[in-house]
Protein backbone atom coordinates (compact mmCIF):
# COMPACT_ATOMS: atom_id res chain seq x y z
CA UNK A 1 0.00 0.00 0.00
CA UNK A 2 1.57 3.39 -1.17
CA UNK A 3 1.98 5.86 1.69
CA UNK A 4 0.22 9.45 1.61
CA UNK A 5 2.83 11.84 1.30
CA UNK A 6 3.16 15.01 4.25
CA UNK A 7 4.58 17.38 0.98
CA UNK A 8 0.92 16.24 -1.08
CA UNK A 9 -0.92 16.73 2.14
CA UNK A 10 0.40 20.11 2.72
CA UNK A 11 0.04 20.96 -1.15
CA UNK A 12 -3.76 19.82 -0.72
CA UNK A 13 -3.91 22.10 2.05
CA UNK A 14 -2.27 25.47 0.58
CA UNK A 15 -4.19 24.79 -2.66
CA UNK A 16 -7.36 25.07 -0.28
CA UNK A 17 -6.44 27.90 1.52
CA UNK A 18 -5.18 30.52 -1.86
CA UNK A 19 -8.12 28.56 -3.93
CA UNK A 20 -5.50 28.66 -6.84
CA UNK A 21 -3.12 25.89 -8.08
CA UNK A 22 -0.47 28.73 -9.39
CA UNK A 23 -1.00 30.93 -6.32
CA UNK A 24 -0.24 27.49 -4.11
CA UNK A 25 2.97 26.87 -6.87
CA UNK A 26 4.51 29.85 -5.50
CA UNK A 27 3.57 29.80 -2.21
CA UNK A 28 5.35 26.31 -2.06
CA UNK A 29 8.04 27.61 -4.40
CA UNK A 30 7.03 24.88 -6.82
CA UNK A 31 6.68 23.91 -10.15
CA UNK A 32 3.10 24.35 -11.45
CA UNK A 33 3.35 20.54 -13.15
CA UNK A 34 4.86 19.40 -9.33
CA UNK A 35 1.39 20.63 -7.57
CA UNK A 36 -0.56 19.43 -10.05
CA UNK A 37 1.42 15.67 -9.98
CA UNK A 38 1.18 16.58 -6.11
CA UNK A 39 -2.93 16.08 -6.45
CA UNK A 40 -3.08 13.71 -9.10
CA UNK A 41 -1.08 11.09 -6.81
CA UNK A 42 -3.43 11.79 -3.81
CA UNK A 43 -6.27 11.51 -6.11
CA UNK A 44 -5.34 7.72 -7.14
CA UNK A 45 -4.21 7.32 -3.36
CA UNK A 46 -7.79 8.07 -2.32
CA UNK A 47 -9.53 7.12 -5.67
CA UNK A 48 -12.35 9.85 -5.68
CA UNK A 49 -11.23 13.69 -6.83
CA UNK A 50 -10.60 15.40 -4.16
CA UNK A 51 -10.56 19.11 -5.93
CA UNK A 52 -12.82 20.75 -8.41
CA UNK A 53 -12.57 23.48 -10.65
CA UNK A 54 -15.56 26.09 -10.93
CA UNK A 55 -15.38 29.72 -12.48
CA UNK A 56 -11.70 29.75 -12.02
CA UNK A 57 -11.79 29.20 -8.08
CA UNK A 58 -10.70 25.92 -7.14
CA UNK A 59 -12.38 24.19 -4.05
CA UNK A 60 -11.88 21.11 -2.23
CA UNK A 61 -14.80 18.22 -3.14
CA UNK A 62 -17.01 16.91 0.13
CA UNK A 63 -13.89 13.65 -0.25
CA UNK A 64 -11.66 16.38 0.17
CA UNK A 65 -13.07 18.15 2.82
CA UNK A 66 -12.79 14.90 4.75
CA UNK A 67 -8.99 14.55 3.83
CA UNK A 68 -8.11 18.24 4.42
CA UNK A 69 -9.87 18.53 8.13
CA UNK A 70 -7.37 15.69 9.00
CA UNK A 71 -4.38 16.90 6.97
CA UNK A 72 -4.29 20.19 9.29
CA UNK A 73 -4.10 18.49 11.57
CA UNK A 74 -1.68 16.07 11.17
CA UNK A 75 0.43 19.26 9.81
CA UNK A 76 0.24 20.75 12.93
CA UNK A 77 1.08 17.48 15.06
CA UNK A 78 4.32 17.24 12.97
CA UNK A 79 5.00 20.96 13.45
CA UNK A 80 4.29 20.65 16.97
CA UNK A 81 6.59 17.16 17.25
CA UNK A 82 9.52 19.28 15.18
CA UNK A 83 9.30 22.50 17.59
CA UNK A 84 9.43 19.71 20.99
CA UNK A 85 12.70 18.47 19.65
CA UNK A 86 14.18 21.31 18.93
CA UNK A 87 13.61 22.70 21.84
CA UNK A 88 15.24 19.54 23.32
CA UNK A 89 18.24 19.82 20.95
CA UNK A 90 18.43 23.31 22.04
CA UNK A 91 18.25 22.61 25.83
CA UNK A 92 15.23 24.39 26.29
CA UNK A 93 12.64 21.75 27.43
CA UNK A 94 13.31 17.63 27.57
CA UNK A 95 13.35 14.93 29.60
CA UNK A 96 16.44 14.12 31.55
CA UNK A 97 16.87 10.33 33.63
CA UNK A 98 18.91 10.61 36.98
CA UNK A 99 19.41 7.91 38.90
CA UNK A 100 20.32 8.37 43.29
CA UNK A 101 20.43 6.77 46.78
CA UNK A 102 17.64 7.86 48.92
CA UNK A 103 20.18 9.66 50.94
CA UNK A 104 21.66 12.23 47.42
CA UNK A 105 17.88 12.39 46.20
CA UNK A 106 16.49 13.74 50.30
CA UNK A 107 19.98 15.81 51.03
CA UNK A 108 21.83 16.41 48.34
CA UNK A 109 19.59 17.19 44.51
CA UNK A 110 16.80 19.04 46.46
CA UNK A 111 18.97 22.66 46.06
CA UNK A 112 20.53 21.82 42.14
CA UNK A 113 16.63 21.34 41.26
CA UNK A 114 15.87 25.07 42.56
CA UNK A 115 18.41 25.80 40.74
CA UNK A 116 17.88 24.16 37.14
CA UNK A 117 14.23 24.89 37.83
CA UNK A 118 15.32 29.23 37.84
CA UNK A 119 17.80 28.49 35.14
CA UNK A 120 16.43 26.11 32.63
CA UNK A 121 12.55 25.68 33.75
CA UNK A 122 11.65 23.37 30.93
CA UNK A 123 13.66 20.51 31.60
CA UNK A 124 12.58 17.60 33.44
CA UNK A 125 14.62 16.00 35.70
CA UNK A 126 12.93 12.63 36.12
CA UNK A 127 14.51 11.12 39.38
CA UNK A 128 15.06 7.10 39.96
CA UNK A 129 15.97 5.46 43.47
CA UNK A 130 18.78 3.08 42.18
CA UNK A 131 21.99 1.85 43.84
CA UNK A 132 25.16 2.94 42.28
CA UNK A 133 25.49 -0.28 40.32
CA UNK A 134 21.91 0.02 39.18
CA UNK A 135 22.36 3.66 37.86
CA UNK A 136 25.42 2.37 36.32
CA UNK A 137 23.80 -0.61 34.00
CA UNK A 138 21.09 1.37 33.18
CA UNK A 139 23.45 4.05 31.73
CA UNK A 140 24.93 1.56 30.15
CA UNK A 141 21.90 0.17 28.28
CA UNK A 142 20.46 4.20 27.21
CA UNK A 143 17.85 3.92 30.00
CA UNK A 144 19.51 6.74 32.08
CA UNK A 145 21.17 9.85 31.29
CA UNK A 146 23.17 10.85 34.74
CA UNK A 147 23.65 8.77 37.68
CA UNK A 148 24.61 9.92 41.20
CA UNK A 149 27.29 6.97 42.44
CA UNK A 150 29.46 5.55 45.09
CA UNK A 151 33.60 5.58 44.74
CA UNK A 152 35.58 3.98 43.89
CA UNK A 153 34.34 2.05 40.97
CA UNK A 154 35.83 0.32 38.44
CA UNK A 155 36.49 1.97 34.55
CA UNK A 156 33.75 1.11 32.63
CA UNK A 157 33.63 1.58 28.89
CA UNK A 158 31.21 4.14 27.30
CA UNK A 159 30.75 6.02 30.57
CA UNK A 160 32.74 8.65 32.22
CA UNK A 161 32.86 8.81 35.79
CA UNK A 162 33.87 12.31 37.63
CA UNK A 163 34.53 13.10 41.21
CA UNK A 164 31.97 15.12 42.49
CA UNK A 165 31.73 15.45 46.66
CA UNK A 166 33.28 13.78 49.54
CA UNK A 167 30.78 13.76 53.16
CA UNK A 168 31.96 12.15 56.31
CA UNK A 169 30.54 8.76 57.90
CA UNK A 170 29.07 9.59 61.33
CA UNK A 171 27.84 6.86 63.75
CA UNK A 172 24.29 7.58 64.60
CA UNK A 173 23.71 5.89 67.78
CA UNK A 174 20.03 6.21 70.43
CA UNK A 175 20.92 9.06 73.10
CA UNK A 176 19.94 6.59 75.64
CA UNK A 177 22.99 4.21 75.16
CA UNK A 178 25.32 7.44 76.28
CA UNK A 179 28.28 7.18 73.69
CA UNK A 180 31.99 8.13 73.77
CA UNK A 181 32.94 11.37 71.76
CA UNK A 182 34.42 9.21 69.00
CA UNK A 183 33.59 6.27 68.26
CA UNK A 184 35.51 2.99 67.53
CA UNK A 185 34.86 -0.12 65.81
CA UNK A 186 35.74 -2.12 68.68
CA UNK A 187 33.08 0.08 70.54
CA UNK A 188 30.28 -0.05 67.68
CA UNK A 189 30.89 -4.02 67.26
CA UNK A 190 29.52 -5.03 70.45
CA UNK A 191 25.99 -3.23 69.54
CA UNK A 192 22.93 -3.71 68.03
CA UNK A 193 23.70 -2.80 64.35
CA UNK A 194 21.21 -1.82 61.46
CA UNK A 195 23.40 -1.65 58.24
CA UNK A 196 23.33 -1.21 54.67
CA UNK A 197 23.28 -4.72 52.65
CA UNK A 198 26.50 -5.89 50.22
CA UNK A 199 25.11 -4.54 47.74
CA UNK A 200 25.66 -0.85 48.29
CA UNK A 201 29.79 0.77 48.48
CA UNK A 202 28.56 1.87 51.80
CA UNK A 203 28.58 -1.44 52.86
CA UNK A 204 32.20 -2.38 51.99
CA UNK A 205 33.31 0.76 53.26
CA UNK A 206 31.96 -0.05 56.54
CA UNK A 207 32.95 -3.68 56.61
CA UNK A 208 36.54 -2.87 55.83
CA UNK A 209 36.44 -0.23 58.65
CA UNK A 210 35.26 -2.94 60.95
CA UNK A 211 37.80 -5.18 59.37
CA UNK A 212 40.70 -2.76 60.06
CA UNK A 213 40.27 -3.74 63.68
CA UNK A 214 39.62 -7.56 62.94
CA UNK A 215 35.85 -7.30 63.43
CA UNK A 216 33.36 -8.19 61.54
CA UNK A 217 30.07 -7.80 63.30
CA UNK A 218 26.65 -9.04 62.31
CA UNK A 219 23.97 -6.22 61.20
CA UNK A 220 20.37 -7.23 63.43
CA UNK A 221 18.85 -5.50 60.03
CA UNK A 222 20.46 -4.72 56.72
CA UNK A 223 18.05 -1.79 55.02
CA UNK A 224 19.22 0.40 52.44
CA UNK A 225 16.98 3.58 52.90
CA UNK A 226 18.62 6.06 55.30
CA UNK A 227 15.20 8.27 56.74
CA UNK A 228 14.38 4.51 57.66
CA UNK A 229 17.13 3.40 58.89
CA UNK A 230 17.39 6.62 60.78
CA UNK A 231 13.92 6.10 62.49
CA UNK A 232 14.67 2.76 63.64
CA UNK A 233 18.23 4.40 65.63
CA UNK A 234 15.56 7.09 67.22
CA UNK A 235 13.54 4.03 68.26
CA UNK A 236 16.68 2.52 70.18
CA UNK A 237 16.35 -0.59 67.45
CA UNK A 238 20.09 -0.05 67.07
CA UNK A 239 23.14 1.96 65.32
CA UNK A 240 24.49 2.67 62.19
CA UNK A 241 27.25 4.18 60.21
CA UNK A 242 25.66 6.38 57.40
CA UNK A 243 27.35 9.62 55.65
CA UNK A 244 26.66 13.42 57.03
CA UNK A 245 25.43 15.54 54.29
CA UNK A 246 26.17 19.44 55.12
CA UNK A 247 22.43 20.19 53.78
CA UNK A 248 20.91 17.42 55.70
CA UNK A 249 18.38 18.70 57.93
CA UNK A 250 19.25 18.83 62.32
CA UNK A 251 18.23 14.95 62.96
CA UNK A 252 16.06 13.81 65.80
CA UNK A 253 17.25 14.53 69.21
CA UNK A 254 16.81 10.87 70.47
CA UNK A 255 19.88 10.24 68.37
CA UNK A 256 23.75 10.89 68.86
CA UNK A 257 25.64 11.76 65.81
CA UNK A 258 29.33 10.51 66.49
CA UNK A 259 32.47 11.07 64.41
CA UNK A 260 34.69 8.12 63.78
CA UNK A 261 38.18 6.58 64.87
CA UNK A 262 39.72 5.90 62.20
CA UNK A 263 37.73 8.55 60.25
CA UNK A 264 35.98 7.56 56.97
CA UNK A 265 34.48 9.26 54.25
CA UNK A 266 31.78 8.49 51.47
CA UNK A 267 33.26 9.75 47.74
CA UNK A 268 30.60 10.53 45.79
CA UNK A 269 30.75 10.71 41.46
CA UNK A 270 28.98 12.08 38.46
CA UNK A 271 28.07 9.20 36.04
CA UNK A 272 27.57 10.01 32.66
CA UNK A 273 27.71 8.16 28.95
CA UNK A 274 30.97 9.44 27.02
CA UNK A 275 30.66 11.52 24.12
CA UNK A 276 28.58 14.10 22.81
CA UNK A 277 25.28 14.27 25.50
CA UNK A 278 21.87 15.93 25.31
CA UNK A 279 21.86 19.80 25.54
CA UNK A 280 19.65 19.02 28.69
CA UNK A 281 22.34 16.58 30.31
CA UNK A 282 24.69 19.01 30.14
CA UNK A 283 23.10 21.73 31.80
CA UNK A 284 21.90 19.20 34.74
CA UNK A 285 25.63 18.04 34.33
CA UNK A 286 27.24 21.44 34.61
CA UNK A 287 24.26 22.71 38.11
CA UNK A 288 25.39 19.38 39.71
CA UNK A 289 29.17 20.02 39.25
CA UNK A 290 28.75 23.80 40.49
CA UNK A 291 27.50 22.52 43.90
CA UNK A 292 30.75 21.06 44.40
CA UNK A 293 32.66 23.96 45.61
CA UNK A 294 29.50 24.13 47.98
CA UNK A 295 29.59 20.98 49.62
Amino acid sequence: MREISLDRLRTLVVIADLGSFAQAARALNLAPPTVSLHIADLEARIGAPLLSRKRGQVRPTAIGETLLERARRLLTDVEQALDDVQRQVQGLAGRVRLGASTGAIAHLLPQALDILGVQHPGIDVQVQVLTSSESLARLQDGSLDIGLVALPQAAIKGLEIRPWRRDPIMAFIPSSWSPPARISPGWLASRALILNDNSTQLSRVTSDWFASAGLQPPARIQLNYNDAVKSLVAAGYGATLLPHESAAPEHDPRICMRPLRPGLWRHLGIACRQGEVEQGTRFVLQVLMSQVAKS
